[in-house]
């Protein structure tokens, strides 16, 4: 079932950045960010989608379930970036610079944060903004990463080659990050939707979709050790890249595959 229908058809992804624009007028797909260390971010209209897949062998990907977001949210248009990152440990709202394994900091994503930290990140950038930022929810993240699709990846059900940086999806292995944005984006204009690096999300881990929230909210529990990631990495394979795709890590565990995207609601 498709998500933004008309809400994109012919409306392109807006040049530039359109911090201008007052909140409240701010249009699906449109760019903007808070600050000149902030993210860019891509307003994702409200919408409904089929979280998930009926493929048999992907049973954390079962049932799939009808997901309405009620709300329009922006979402981050990059993973966060060690650029990024770094304007948060200057000014003292992130205690650990992460260790880039010599690959190159700029505009790689930030690897080697637990979900703690990245969650403490987007709560700086709140404090520094006055907005509301947050990790996203898995079902926000899955919407705004199908951005319409109904397909394995935004492109299709071919994970072809050139089009990620994963384990194979090209035929030179990089085995590392690339800086964000050397890929196509999807029809949002999200870059990177599809391997790079895994990304937490708020949800703690549940083995199905079972039971899960179809408002879009995050499912969470009272211990929650393991949380949530998405995307697939540079170290896995297409498989674990698809849309639906949902892995887990311990909470407190950090990792040269794993970093994080940023959700900022709107008003």
């Amino acid at each position: 079932m498709g998500v933004f229908g008309g809400a994109l058809a012919g409306l392109g992804l807006l040049a530039g950045l359109a911090g201008a624009a007052p909140a409240a007028d701010r249009q699906p797909g449109d760019v903007f960010r808070d600050c000149q260390t902030c993210p860019e971010l891509v307003v994702v209209p409200a919408g409904r989608f089929v979280m998930g897949t009926h493929a048999e062998r992907f049973p954390a990907e079962r049932p799939a379930h009808l997901v309405t977001i009620a709300r329009p949210f922006a979402v981050g248009r990059y993973e966060v970036t060690f650029d990024e990152w770094q304007a948060c440990v200057a000014e003292g709202g992130c205690a650990r610079n992460p260790d880039d394994h010599k690959w190159g900091r700029g505009r790689r994503p930030v690897v080697n944060v637990s979900w703690p930290e990245a969650a403490g990140y987007a709560e700086w950038l709140s404090r520094k903004t006055g907005a509301s930022y947050r990790l996203p929810t898995e079902a926000e993240w899955e919407y705004a990463a199908r951005a319409g699709t109904a397909t394995e990846y935004w492109w299709g059900d071919d994970a072809g080659q050139g089009r990620a940086n994963c384990r194979n999806c090209g035929p030179d292995i990089s085995h590392r990050t690339v800086p964000v944005g050397s890929f196509a984006p999807n029809p949002l204009g999200l870059f990177d939707v599809h391997g790079n690096v895994w990304e937490w999300v708020q949800d703690c881990w549940h083995p199905t979709h079972e039971g899960a929230p179809r408002d879009g909210s995050a499912r969470l529990n009272e211990t929650c050790q393991e949380r949530v990631t998405r995307s697939g990495s540079w170290y896995y394979v297409d498989t674990n890249a698809r849309a639906a795709y949902r892995s887990k890590f311990p909470a407190g565990a950090f990792s040269y595959g794993i970093g994080l995207r940023v959700v900022r609601e709107l008003p």
